[in-house]
């Protein structure tokens, strides 16, 4: 692409250079460059990419768009927000490949991923062709990508967004997190919907504080960036934002709602419920157990009504879906016991993982999980103290310590099961505690393996090392 026709869309304050010369690729790793690439600098949490800027120049650079003007013998276009440049320069190098799609954005604490396949599912029973990009990977045309971050960097997202408008896909299902939003990362895109889950405690490490993370949230429903809004009214900050936004609908159990459920009924094999769908009634079955399953089904709902698909896709797409990876999975029944994956990481999330199994368990509920290093620690204690309430026996163990002491870690959690009179233990090697925790089981007993979810890895001092919570159990039990 020649640069003169990429500055129409770039909002820089000066240039200087060859407007004429052709633009290869872009890029944003000095260790990536290839020759006539164009290359971003800004300054980011703990580095600046300026300093690199001379090694993206060696290694092939042409063009640097920056935050200050650097003593290069190339073109250079100078912006105030290098990271605002990195999306909307993206957007238009991969030939605006969104329009010929219509996208939907999840955002939301927790239920962004089950949120993406459960319409995937309701699209694909409708006869629609499909894409999803989140935390598990990306999909679409027979291709996966896998995960790296729940929302892409703009770079890569466009060239994925032009692949999939290449290989016919419809309707694109994304996860948006909180960090892609303060980050820019979607900045140019319009959504036909976005969904809020929720908003509860995570991330405060980077936010610091729940009212910069809600205030984050929020920007996905700011400047028309979505068309619908389709937001969960039980939601404290939910709450306020489908009263404040005019093209919201709503969804719900406990406040007046657009969308609700009744008659729910739950089991180990998954929920039965009534929708009342814009004043449509419809039974609906789901092949996952939860309450919390039941409000990511009537957001995919609503927006699925709303972009024309009949109720009886929605219906029999969620009835089709047998199980989200890592996501309140069952993945095991040993010795008469049931064993269960699940991604909860945060308060809320294990808090309601385990009040749903808690109401299904006929004998002991079992919860192994730890928490991440270098991430909030405010949330140790709190998540060790809601695993002792809910469940008879803790196993407080390790997941990703990245470079933290897991023993530090699992101290922290310690301190929130203290005191509550349940016995636990710690064992810091999750293989180690998973095989414990396994044999522990008995008729009716239910386990739940929180925290790592439908994740490959467990990051140890800067290393990914191979690890998945649900073929380790299956090693565990043969």
């Amino acid at each position: 692409m020649i640069l003169k026709e990429l500055l129409k869309y770039i909002d820089y304050e000066e240039f200087s250079g060859d407007a004429g010369i052709t633009v290869a690729g872009l890029c944003a790793d000095s260790q990536k460059v290839r020759k006539n690439d164009l290359f971003f600098c800004y300054k980011g949490k703990n580095n600046d990419s300026h300093d690199y800027a001379e090694q993206a120049v060696e290694n092939g650079a042409s063009v640097l768009v920056c935050e200050r003007k650097l003593d290069l013998p190339v073109a250079q276009v100078i912006v105030k927000n290098g990271r605002e440049a990195v999306a909307k320069t993206a957007h238009a190098f991969y030939g605006f490949a969104d329009k010929n799609m219509k996208l939907v954005g999840i955002t939301g604490t927790n239920g962004k991923t089950t949120s993406t396949y459960m319409l995937e599912s309701i699209f694909k029973s409708a006869g629609k062709k499909c894409g999803v990009i989140g935390t598990l990977g990306i999909g679409y045309a027979d291709k996966f990508v896998s995960p790296e971050l729940t929302t892409p960097d703009p770079i890569f997202l466009h060239s994925i967004l032009s692949d999939m408008s290449v290989c016919g896909v419809e309707y694109v299902f994304m996860e948006v997190s909180a960090h892609a939003l303060y980050y820019n990362k979607i900045d140019g895109l319009e959504f036909e919907a976005g969904i809020f889950t929720n908003c509860t405690q995570d991330h405060l490490d980077f936010f610091g504080n729940m009212k910069d993370y809600a205030e984050c949230k929020k920007k996905m429903f700011e400047n028309g960036r979505c068309r619908y809004a389709i937001i969960n009214s039980d939601d404290a900050l939910g709450e306020k934002l489908a009263g404040k936004i005019k093209n919201a609908v709503s969804y719900g159990l406990n406040n007046p709602a657009d969308v609700f459920a009744v008659d729910i009924r739950e089991d180990i094999n998954g929920t039965s419920f009534v929708i009342n769908l814009f004043d449509e009634l419809y039974e609906m079955q789901l092949n996952m157990p939860a309450l919390h399953n039941v409000y990511n089904a009537m957001g995919a709902s609503a927006c699925a009504k709303l972009l024309g698909i009949k109720t009886e896709f929605v219906a029999k797409g969620l009835k089709e879906l047998k199980t989200v990876e890592g996501r309140l999975e069952r993945v095991a029944h040993f010795n008469g016991a049931d064993i269960f994956v699940d991604f909860a990481h945060t308060p809320d999330g294990l808090e309601k993982s385990l009040q749903s199994l808690k109401k299904l368990c006929r004998g002991k509920l079992y919860c192994l999980f730890g928490c991440g290093g270098n991430r909030d620690k405010t949330k140790r204690p709190i998540m060790g103290k809601i695993a002792s309430q809910y469940s008879d026996f803790c196993i407080i163990t390790s997941d990703n310590p990245r470079y933290e002491d897991p023993y530090d870690i699992i101290s922290e959690i310690e301190q929130g099961v203290k005191g509550s009179g349940k016995k636990y233990v710690t064992v810091t090697e999750r293989e180690t505690a998973t095989e414990y925790a396994v044999n522990l089981l008995e008729k009716d007993d239910i386990l739940l393996v929180a925290g790592k979810g439908g994740e490959y890895y467990q990051e140890i001092m800067g290393i990914k090392h191979s690890y998945n919570d649900n073929e380790i159990i299956k090693k565990i039990i043969g």
